[in-house]
């Protein structure tokens, strides 16, 4: 379990086709790191198959991964999120966050406002239920506020999809990868797992 708050940012120093699955190698700078734990990488809760003592990691994806997510894009030299699971003593800074990727969004566009960016994304039509103005999202491992959830089909999106809005401080454009998206790219999206167990209850009760 990860609370969505970014630790440290890796950057991609291998990454190798294995048939349908890839493997990556990510300098993460986690010098205690252990063999079998899991880290967040760019929300996508993954585990450490081997490692070195400078903190050099390498990563399984199998092809359930690469279908579900969004880092079938990912090469050498990209810059990854990073974020170690939480023990019982951390601070939820963020929110519950599973690592368990529900879709992706791509950028639609990025404006800067003062200081911040107001950024906004197009995302699939069915995760609109669990998602609301002031609610949490994760994009690539990121615990973020709503600050706009648009209607399916709604602000120029296709029918299957629809338009939020975040505003992002300057401390998490800096020390993220979200600096380095261009309109276009694709990121992960894991919605709040809350809010799908409500549904669930509620809907078998």
């Amino acid at each position: 379990m990860f609370s969505g708050i970014i630790e440290h940012q890796g950057r991609v120093s291998a990454a190798r086709h294995l048939d349908r699955d890839l493997e990556i190698t990510v300098a993460t700078g986690i010098t205690d790191l252990e063999l079998g734990e899991s880290i967040a990488v760019n929300g996508v809760c993954l585990t450490v198959t081997s490692f070195d003592a400078a903190g050099k990691a390498t990563f399984f994806l199998s092809s359930e991964t690469l279908s579900c997510t969004a880092l079938g894009r990912i090469e050498a030299g990209h810059v990854v999120n990073l974020e170690r699971a939480v023990t019982p003593a951390t601070r939820l800074s963020g929110h519950i966050v599973q690592g368990h990727v529900d879709g992706t969004a791509r950028l639609l566009a990025v404006e800067k406002t003062g200081e911040g960016r107001h950024i906004t994304f197009a995302v699939p039509a069915r995760l609109r239920r669990y998602l609301v103005e002031k609610g949490s999202i994760t994009l690539d491992g990121i615990s973020l506020t709503l600050n706009e959830v648009g209607a399916p089909g709604a602000d120029g999106c296709a029918a299957d999809m629809f338009r939020i809005a975040l505003m992002i401080i300057p401390h998490t454009w800096d020390h993220t990868s979200l600096g380095t998206l261009k309109p276009g790219d694709a990121v992960n999206v894991e919605v709040d797992v809350i809010a799908k167990y409500v549904e669930s209850v509620c809907h078998y009760r």
